[in-house]
Order: structure tokens, then C-alpha cells, then sequence
């Protein structure tokens, strides 16, 4: 081959196919170029193109992609996919999100909706069921909202309803996330039709946001499952046979079987609270002591080291509010005389604490009341709460010990003690773990009207939501808000 020019080795760098592990242009590629073409002709000679058909042409990786290095080919498509994801992912978001709930914060509940719902849990207790026997519920659409909104808020601390036709149903259900700025609602839109057994989803969506029907069995089982860890998700597919709904109205028939009660007992309070259950059950039973002389003590003597062991769990790693509703759950049951093992089966096998009667200004009863509308709060909702605790007032009013504007008080205070107790768990925490006194926890209660009949309430007070009632009512929320505890 004779010498080539420098004007023709020129022409022929331009004739060049770019082959694999060039990187593209750049200055000192380009000074690579202009040094060559001023310099001897190389040895060997010009690497000729790779053949091909058609004359040869100028080509470069960074033209097209089939061209391109392969790790560089391959970076910028998962690139693409990662971008495409997290779009798809961000529209999601702002379909799923909104800014408002669709379903609003309960504050009509009645007492007797509260009756009501106690009556069917009586009839219809699973420890005193007979196994094998088809039996049959019917629950208002009232009832179901009632039970549903408990339900949720006791998991995720949501809001539920129901509204019901002939032959379907629907669901909603509204939860708050962190502020944010696609919205800081998720709302959920179930709706259900009958069928010869259980109810089939017709369709669902998130916000505005349809999903697949396929998806809503098993992610309601991922959610029930995250919702009570080492619960018993199925008990219910196992025991309910058919689903009816009317207007208004929807029918249950079931049948239980011989471990039904203790597996959806256990399915009510998941391991960790079983755990937490048991840490104060056992300080409980040292507070207890062995000493049958020791009758009596008061509230403070045991909610203060109760709290103790509440704060010094809560500083190793634990949850401060969930921490003080086993707390308050414990000497709830411990005060009316109950065992935990009613509502946790394995509680029955742990050390039982001798039994005291627990006071308040000398009262047992007032202990009593106290204890329990907190736990009613930590366990569900204020309104909730409130209703349970004039269903009970109402009821006595109509033959047991009668209406007591004192029991109220001690409702109201512990009422408003439960929602500190979730609200701001570490500073109830501090405040009592040091010792607390009997005025910091109810207010003043020995002047407030007690023991009436359901005849002389009404004829003083006008019964519930008369004049009267109303002027009391507001008299207990203000004693019970001068306390510092709950300013």
C-alpha cells in the first residue's frame, strides 16, 4: 500500500464506523484526530469498517441506542422505567389522596344506641354459644355504624360507615395521613353485592383511583393481618355462612364452632398487647400483695406505680400510648371485680392478683366509673365513651341503684383522662409516676344529686336533654375541666 496523504487520511478518518468502547466526542478526541492526520501514516494500516451493505457512512453510539455501549444502554432504560415508576407512582398518590374525609366524625351516638348494641352482644356471646347450632343476627344500618366505627378506630384510628339497599352495600371508610401536599385523607369506597353466601365486591377505589376486584379479598386480609399482628384473619370466613341486606337492615347467619370464641378473642388483642397485658397484670399482683388485711386502697396507690412501669417501658423503646392503655385496661378490669382472662383467653393462666376494693373520695364506685370510661376511650372513642356512660346512669335510673349526676363526674374525668392518656402519653406519664393526690385525677363530686329514679330525674331535670340536665351537664365539664391535669 503507498503513502496516503495527509488530505486522504483525512477523508478516510471520516469514513470510520465507531466500534465498541468508543466513548463519543470529545477535546481530546478531537486532538487525537488532528494529531494523526499530521503525523506518519500509522502501521498496521487503517482498520477498515465493519462490512455491511451500502456504502459506509459516520456513525456515533450516542445517535442511536442499538448503537450505544451496553452498560450505558441499559443505565439510561432503567432510567426511563425508574422515571415512568415514579410518575405513575406520584399520579397514584394524587388520585388516591384527598384534601377532606368522606366519612365524618361520629357525635350523635345515643345511649340507646348503646343499649341496643349491648343486648345483641349479650344474645349473642361466642363463650355462651352451643357449637354447631345456625343461628341468625340481624343488625340495623345504625348498629353496623356503630360497630364498624369502633372497629376502625380501634386499628387505625379511622372512621367507617355503612349505607344499606336490598341486595347490596356500601363502605367507606376515611383515614389521615401526615399533612402533605397531595391531600391528608385516604378514603375508600366499597361497594357489595349479595349472594348465595358471603358478599362479593362489585367494585372499589381509593379515593379516585378504581383498583382491580380481584385485589380487595386479599389486601382487606393484608389489612386486618398489619392491623392485629398474629390475629386470627379468617375466624370469620370460617363461621359466617350467609350475608343478607335489606333496606336498613342487614342479616347475619352463622355457626360456631367449638374454638370460635377463644380464636376471636385472641383475634381482638394481638401478641404485643397480650404481652404488655401481662407486664402489668404481674406489677398488679405485687401491688396486690398477700396480705388479706389490706381491703381497701386508694386509686393513687396503684395508678402512680402502674404509670411508673408505663414510663420506664415507654424510655426502653415502647409505644407511650399503647403502654398506657394496657395500664388503664388492667386496673379497669382489676377495680370492677373482672379477670383479663374474659377478653384474653390466655390471661386465665397468669398469676391473679388478690382482689381490693380500689376508691376514689372513699367510693369504690367512683373508681369504677373512672376506670372505665378511660379504658372506653383508649380503646375506642370519647363519644363512645360518653354514651356508655349515661346508658349505664339511665339504666340505673329504671331499677338499679338510680341516676347519679356524681357518676357523671367521674365518667366525664375519666373520660378526659383517657384522651390524655393517647393524646400526650408521656406527660400523663411524668405526672403520675411521681405520685399524684385523689383532687388531681376527679373533681369535687359529694354535692351532686344521686340515686334518682327515672321519675324524679325527669321531674328535677327533665330527663336527658332537658333544661335541667343540660344546666348540670355543663357544670361537670366545667369542675372537671378546672382541674390542671386536663387544661
Amino acid at each position: 500500500m503507498g503513502a496516503v496523504s495527509p488530505r486522504n487520511r483525512l477523508n478516510a478518518a471520516s469514513a470510520w464506523t465507531v466500534t465498541e468502547g468508543d466513548t463519543g466526542p470529545s477535546e481530546s478526541s478531537a486532538k487525537t484526530i488532528r494529531d494523526y492526520v499530521a503525523s506518519p501514516p500509522p502501521q498496521p494500516a487503517l482498520r477498515p469498517a465493519k462490512p455491511g451493505p451500502g456504502p459506509v457512512t459516520v456513525t456515533s453510539r450516542w445517535q442511536t441506542l442499538p448503537h450505544m455501549n451496553r452498560p450505558l444502554r441499559w443505565t439510561l432504560i432503567a432510567a426511563s422505567l425508574l422515571a415512568t415508576g415514579l410518575a405513575a407512582g406520584l399520579a397514584g398518590l394524587w388520585l388516591a389522596t384527598s384534601r377532606t374525609p368522606w366519612v365524618g366524625e361520629r357525635s350523635d351516638l345515643r345511649y340507646t344506641d348503646v343499649q341496643r348494641v349491648m343486648e345483641i352482644a349479650r344474645t349473642h356471646d361466642p363463650r355462651r354459644a352451643q357449637p354447631g347450632h345456625v343461628t341468625a343476627v340481624g343488625l340495623t344500618e345504625r348498629d353496623l355504624d356503630l360497630l364498624l366505627n369502633h372497629a376502625a378506630h380501634r386499628a387505625l384510628g379511622a372512621r367507617m360507615r355503612v349505607q344499606l339497599e336490598r341486595g347490596s352495600a356500601v363502605l367507606q371508610f376515611s383515614a389521615e395521613w401526615p399533612a402533605n401536599r397531595l391531600g391528608r385523607w385516604v378514603n375508600v369506597d366499597v361497594r357489595l353485592r349479595e349472594t348465595a353466601g358471603l358478599p362479593q365486591v362489585l367494585s372499589w377505589r381509593v379515593g379516585r383511583l378504581p383498583l382491580p376486584t380481584a385485589l380487595a379479598a386479599p389486601l382487606l386480609h393484608l389489612a386486618l393481618a398489619r392491623s392485629f399482628p398474629g390475629a386470627d384473619t379468617h375466624v370469620l370466613d370460617d363461621v359466617v355462612q350467609h350475608v343478607l341486606f335489606f333496606d336498613d337492615q342487614l342479616n347475619v347467619v352463622y355457626t360456631l364452632k367449638e374454638d370460635t370464641a377463644a380464636r376471636l378473642l385472641s383475634s381482638l388483642t394481638p401478641a404485643d398487647d397480650r404481652e404488655r397485658l401481662r407486664a402489668y397484670s404481674d406489677r398488679l399482683v405485687v401491688l396486690a400483695g398477700t396480705n388479706p388485711a389490706l381491703g381497701t386502697v386508694t386509686l393513687p396507690q396503684l395508678i402512680s406505680p402502674m404509670f411508673e412501669l408505663a414510663r420506664q417501658r415507654s424510655a426502653q423503646g415502647g409505644d407511650a400510648a399503647k403502654e398506657n392503655r394496657a395500664a388503664i385496661l388492667t386496673l379497669a378490669a382489676f377495680a370492677t371485680g373482672r379477670s383479663l382472662g374474659a377478653v384474653v383467653p390466655a390471661a386465665k393462666l397468669w398469676p391473679q392478683p388478690r382482689q381490693m376494693h380500689v376508691t376514689l373520695q372513699g367510693r369504690d364506685d367512683f373508681t369504677q366509673h373512672f376506670l372505665v370510661s378511660a379504658a372506653l376511650v383508649t380503646e375506642g372513642t370519647t363519644p363512645l365513651a360518653n354514651a356508655i356512660g349515661l346508658y349505664k346512669e339511665v339504666a340505673d335510673s329504671r331499677g338499679g341503684s338510680g341516676f347519679s349526676f356524681n357518676d357523671m363526674a367521674a365518667n366525664r374525668a375519666g373520660t378526659r383522662f383517657g384522651e390524655l392518656a393517647l393524646r400526650d402519653p408521656e406527660r400523663l406519664q411524668a405526672l403520675l409516676a411521681g405520685g399524684v393526690r385523689e383532687d388531681a385525677l376527679v373533681p369535687n363530686m359529694a354535692d351532686l344529686p344521686e340515686f334518682m329514679t327515672a321519675a324524679e330525674f325527669a321531674r328535677r331535670y327533665g330527663g336527658v336533654g332537658g333544661a335541667g340536665y343540660i344546666r348540670m351537664q355543663a357544670d361537670i365539664e366545667r369542675r372537671v375541666g378546672d382541674l390542671p391535669l386536663y387544661r
